[in-house]
């Protein structure tokens, strides 16, 4: 299967013009009809050099921040530490906007539709479910090669000057071994070395490794594991619409063709996420993260109904992480968890009170978004509602949450 896949890699890619970006990241010249074998060697080869430019730290402006700095393959590919966004830059002290996603389980992910409608068997096709789809918190690009190059060129982040700065580094440290892997595949004319680099990260990223479904959950689907009796309770929750509801956009179940469950739906939501005061950007209090409209995603920002909305994660190696949100602004599932649950009977927790005492809901959304705020369950009770979940139901959704973790051993 990894062959075939690798394969596919290879031969799939149409021929886009041979620069980079915006002008076309993927660009390679064409392989339709290249033998399987040396599709397999191209891929193979290529995903090697992706290997190494995600390691190497030489490829930013400062000199000390690679890919693998921020997604850790010891941390499935997330943020290595705690901090609600990273550090980076050309002196490697500008902080970011957004926490920093995994990188794990986004073989699958659909192009960006504004307009999505589930051809499923069970889905209802007449149902537009809204924007859906493309990479990272706003689902601006739609291939990896693309996205490698948001954080390569970002100021706050690897802070390499401009496209012709950083196609040079790559020619110099991987332009040989690039031409090596792609042949008559190499781009020509400008930029060429930036674009074959890009495809190599993104060959690189489509490696098992990423998508081992390997988890305890997977070992369950399979027959292969049994879940504790606080898991399988976790998992009626998460997946029951009048508790968790979790399951509505975070799927757990088989698709119909029997794919294993990617934990997420790729939809775009707002779920009202308290600010984080923590983050430099928000000592500016003019200054709102609206997700799908901006400010990092600039093709939606006169669509005042897409203001708020960002992309559901998946939640396989949930566990692992340390920040959660956008924003980083929770730190563990118990306080992401509380939210879900009481975000709409409780809001005093999560929000601060104004002048006149009254609780600032939605504080990190400007008034005239918030209708975009979800209301389905959980988030469907009012104060003096019971929370949708007790402490001991947040307990084993957490416990079951834990079995999505990869590397599970079976016993």
């Amino acid at each position: 299967m990894r062959l075939l896949l690798i394969a596919m890699l290879a031969v799939a890619a149409p021929a886009w013009a041979a620069a980079a970006g915006a002008d076309g990241a993927c660009a390679l010249a064409p392989t339709a009809g290249l033998p399987r074998a040396e599709a397999y060697r191209q891929a193979r080869d290529l995903a090697a050099v992706g290997r190494r430019m995600f390691f190497d730290p030489v490829l930013s402006a400062s000199g000390a921040m690679a890919c693998a700095s921020c997604h850790s393959p010891a941390h499935a590919y997330g943020p290595p530490d705690g901090r609600a966004v990273q550090l980076g830059g050309s002196d490697m002290r500008k902080p970011g906007l957004r926490a920093v996603p995994t990188l794990t389980y986004k073989q699958a992910t659909p192009q960006f539709t504004e307009h999505f409608h589930n051809s499923d068997d069970d889905g209802d096709e007449s149902v537009d479910g809204g924007p859906t789809g493309g990479l990272g918190w706003d689902g601006r690009v739609d291939r990896g090669c693309d996205q490698a190059l948001i954080p390569l060129l970002s100021p706050f982040e690897m802070a390499n000057a401009d496209r012709a700065a950083l196609d040079a580094v790559i020619a110099a440290r991987y332009g040989a071994d690039l031409r090596a892997a792609l042949g008559e595949a190499m781009p020509q004319g400008p930029l060429a070395a930036l674009a074959a680099g890009a495809r190599a990260i993104e060959t690189f990223e489509q490696e098992p490794e990423f998508y081992p479904y390997d988890s305890k959950y997977d070992a369950f689907l399979a027959g292969k594991a049994s879940l504790t009796p606080q898991e399988a309770r976790g998992l009626v929750l998460f997946e029951d619409p009048a508790k968790g509801n979790c399951s509505h956009c975070h799927i757990s179940q088989r698709g119909g063709d029997g794919t294993p469950p990617q934990f997420t739906d790729y939809g775009m939501i707002a779920l009202g996420a308290p600010r984080n005061r923590a983050l430099p950007a928000n000592a500016d209090p003019t200054f709102y993260d609206l997700g799908l409209c901006g400010p990092e995603r600039t093709d939606f920002r006169d669509r005042p109904a897409y203001c708020g909305l960002f992309k559901t994660p998946t939640l396989r190696n949930v566990a692992t992480r340390q920040v959660f949100f956008h924003n980083g602004v929770f730190r563990t599932l118990k306080e992401v968890m509380d939210f879900y649950a009481r975000r709409d009977t409780n809001p005093e927790l999560f929000y601060p009170r104004g002048a006149d005492g009254k609780v600032l809901k939605y504080d990190d959304l400007p008034p005239q978004y918030h209708d975009n705020v979800n209301v389905e369950p959980p988030f469907d009770r009012h104060p003096g509602d019971p929370p949708a979940l007790t402490d001991a139901e947040i307990d084993d959704i957490i416990a079951f949450l834990k079995t999505l973790t990869d590397g599970y051993r079976l016993r």
